[in-house]
């Protein structure tokens, strides 16, 4: 067990920190936090859908195949500052669930400094190296020259886009998901307004192509980080460090240690399946530019289909997270319950909407009587089911993380993504063809989930704990689970 104690004295609750969380319905309070979040994840998916739809249709497929190929890179350069950012979310949680506003602050401060350099970090070595990633991946030769020009202006916009969703993601941790929203809600309009403006140089702007959607994010992100700074210190949030806290600022070695041991592996989660997503777009590629094209229309499809579960995951972890901080172990189970629950209906049914209606919505990313259409609708038939099963896995292990324990999810997610997903697929293919890479799709999803579950009934993780309990013991339960079952 890993416990952080950062001040000598007692914490102390404040009458200003409210762990909204911790108290009401389960079920009304897990669907009250979620809806703000699920808004998010539309419309950060509809920003990218957008996107794709102007260059597809008006830059071409080999643009298109450029952005799949960029974005599956920008997601695994990151993958480790973002867990930085998700391992401060569920410390300032369980620190907003005891109401403890110095310690919150700490946290926010170490992690802040710390989660900006990394970024810079990454974002200096992806500019540099962007020509040879691009290149280990066997990028098609026709989209190579688009996805340069695009992730070069990604790269430099890297810091501004990642400290954003940092400071979304701790506003989570401490129980606002409405403040999220509203400024995504802002930046997804200001992107997608200025995306044909800048690619087709209406008005008095240069017609600058691929490059134009990239400069179109970086001026859509920063503002929106600025303005949202802007608008935290005005209501004067908790999260938010005015002269009196500067001191939060220097580094907290014991923070920093923690942010590393816990933000580490929740990153290397997320290298685990970017990576994985890496090889497998290095896999598709071999079949061309009309195969990638439409594999990266249906995982423009398949992101819509998936964030009711990546919703609900990260409210289950923020709520169990402010839960166990509280040392209410009672309502965690209720949680997990919950989110199940929800994820099934809510997948189940965007996965019966995805099969009724997905050849119709691939023909606005793609011309008409383009190759990749017909491709696309095959892919989507052999895969779609398949993210019912994923949500499930990505519930539990949003409530395992929420204690701290991050090496179980991490060892789940490696064997059922490079021990069984990607041997399938590329061993497959050399007898079954493409249909190979899409069956492990399914295959992968089936193991993940049967390891998550028999991890969160018979693992340790409810002995884990990061911050110790109001009354000075470890926020922690001795035992199979808190209502003395062995599972939810």
């Amino acid at each position: 067990m890993t416990s952080l104690n950062i001040s000598k004295q007692p914490a102390r609750p404040s009458p200003r920190a409210k762990p909204n969380l911790t108290e009401g319905p389960i079920f009304w309070t897990l669907l009250m936090f979620s809806l703000p979040v699920l808004g998010s994840n539309i419309l950060q998916s509809l920003n990218a859908s957008v996107n794709s739809v102007w260059v597809g249709r008006f830059l071409g497929e080999a643009a298109l195949t450029a952005t799949s190929n960029a974005n599956i890179v920008l997601f695994l350069l990151l993958g480790l500052v973002f867990g930085i950012s998700m391992a401060t979310s569920i410390l300032v949680g369980q620190a907003m669930g005891r109401q403890d506003l110095e310690q919150m602050r700490r946290v926010v401060g170490t992690s802040s400094v710390f989660f900006l350099g990394l970024s810079l970090l990454v974002a200096i070595l992806g500019y540099v190296l962007v020509e040879r990633i691009l290149g280990w991946m066997d990028t098609p030769a026709a989209a190579m020259p688009y996805a340069i020009a695009y992730l070069k202006i990604i790269f430099i916009a890297l810091p501004f886009m990642y400290f954003y969703n940092f400071v979304m993601m701790a506003l989570r941790g401490a129980g606002d998901s409405k403040t999220p929203f509203w400024f995504m809600l802002m930046s997804v309009g200001l992107d997608i307004v200025l995306n044909p403006m800048l690619i087709f140089g209406w008005g008095p702007l240069p017609e600058m192509g691929i490059r134009g959607s990239a400069l179109a994010t970086l001026i859509a992100q920063s503002s929106t980080l600025v303005l949202m700074l802007a608008y935290l210190y005005k209501k004067m949030n908790p999260l938010c460090l005015g002269r009196g806290h500067l001191h939060c600022l220097k580094p907290n070695l014991e923070i920093v240690k923690l942010l590393i041991e816990k933000g580490v592996p929740m990153g290397m989660q997320m290298l685990v399946i970017s990576s994985s997503a890496l090889v497998m777009m290095s896999l598709v590629n071999g079949y061309g530019t009309a195969t990638t094209a439409a594999y990266g229309v249906t995982a423009q499809i398949w992101t819509y289909v998936q964030m009711p579960a990546l919703a609900i995951g990260a409210s289950v972890s923020a709520m169990a997270a402010q839960n166990i901080g509280a040392g209410r172990w009672d309502r965690v189970s209720q949680i997990t319950r919950a989110g199940l629950i929800f994820n099934t209906i809510l997948t189940g049914l965007l996965v019966a909407l995805v099969y009724a209606l997905g050849h119709i919505v691939f023909g606005w990313f793609l011309p008409a009587g383009s190759a990749s259409l017909p491709i696309a609708t095959h892919i989507n038939i052999l895969v779609a089911w398949s993210f019912i099963l994923f949500g499930m896995t990505i519930v539990l292990l949003g409530v395992v993380r929420a204690t701290g324990a991050v090496l179980a999810p991490l060892l789940i997610l490696f064997i059922s993504q490079w021990l069984l997903r990607i041997p399938v697929a590329a061993i497959g293919s050399q007898y079954w063809g493409e249909n190979a890479i899409w069956w492990s799709f399914g295959l992968g999803s089936m193991m993940s989930l049967v390891l998550a579950v028999v991890y969160y009934r018979c693992g340790t993780w409810r002995n884990t704990s990061l911050l110790p309990a109001v009354d000075g013991e470890p926020t922690r339960y001795e035992g199979a689970t808190p209502t003395g079952s062995s599972g939810s």
